[in-house]
């Protein structure tokens, strides 16, 4: 099982005798391929009859709320990498908006993510795992599909798999849309429903493919992780919409770190909300790169 006390750590998985990353097939995902298959088909249907001033500045608001409160700090940096402490009642806050942005529960997110984190770091893994495959085939798979492997490695979610409010969000977080529904409702009608709810959703788990897709294959690197099959990209323009998660070449580079945009000019509105945490008093023991005391020696530099 993982160092707890190691930064870079994949936090829930833990290698069992013989686990390969490689051997395995992609199968069909029937509840996240119809739930994702109809917001879609609801956005592209409905949402040109219901689009105005009013439902779009809905769309906008809710889904960039969604992505850097829920998303990027609750679910990524919060939850999943554990870069900075904060209260309970906080953390359960972030990461219920981080499932109310619609791709799924908590724990398939960290096992998700944790999976890929893992394989991505041995010499070789699954095309679905590494995003190699033509782009209309890995949106398939990624947004339609799941990948059964022959020999998996296990999970333990420790302490937030043990807690109530997160087993409760895992069963129920397609229905955590509901209340979100009724109150857009009251607030605007349909138009606001169909894009409060259903264009967020759809942008969120397409943008999360699209931006995860280009991550680890297109675009500009500053570091290369020693030993590792699959590298990553810095998605420059997607950096403002995703709070920072483009810089993804940092991010691999000093995983557990709760500042993602390192360098001058790169925006991380994440980072910034942490900060702001931290000056309220409401997050601390904020780990960044400077902390990561040995992380330097995994790393090369690209192009050398």
């Amino acid at each position: 099982m993982h160092d707890p006390l190691d930064p870079c750590a994949v936090n829930s998985l833990i290698e069992t005798p013989g686990c390969d990353p490689v051997a395995g097939r992609v199968v069909w995902d029937p509840l996240h391929s119809l739930w994702n298959g109809g917001m879609m088909a609801a956005t592209l249907i409905a949402g040109p009859l219901t689009i105005g001033p009013a439902a779009f500045a809905i769309f906008v608001v809710t889904t960039g709320a969604g992505l850097l409160l829920g998303h990027s700090v609750g679910f990524h940096r919060r939850m999943i990498h554990g870069s900075f402490k904060c209260p309970l009642w906080l953390e359960h806050g972030l990461v219920w908006v981080g499932t109310v942005v619609g791709i799924s529960g908590p724990f398939w997110m960290i096992r998700a993510h944790d999976l890929r984190d893992w394989a991505q770091r041995q010499p070789d893994c699954h095309d679905y795992l590494s995003n190699r495959q033509p782009m209309l085939i890995d949106a398939i798979w990624q947004m339609h599909g799941r990948l059964v492997l022959d020999r998996p490695p296990a999970f333990d979610f420790g302490r937030i798999g043990r807690d109530r409010f997160y087993r409760f969000l895992e069963r129920t977080w397609m229905l955590q849309q509901v209340p979100i529904a009724i109150v857009l409702y009251v607030m605007g009608g349909w138009s606001f429903v169909v894009w409060g709810v259903c264009a967020r959703i759809t942008a969120s788990v397409v943008g999360h493919w699209f931006v995860g897709h280009l991550a680890h294959t297109h675009g500009p690197q500053t570091w290369l992780v020693k030993d590792a099959g699959v590298q990553a990209h810095d998605v420059p323009w997607a950096a403002v919409l995703t709070m920072g998660e483009g810089w993804h070449n940092n991010h691999h580079a000093y995983p557990g770190s709760a500042r993602i945009g390192l360098y001058p000019g790169q925006s991380d509105w994440g980072w910034r909300f942490i900060q702001i945490l931290e000056r309220l008093g409401l997050a601390w023991d904020v780990r960044t790169p400077e902390a990561m005391v040995g992380r330097r020696a995994a790393l090369a530099e690209a192009g050398r």
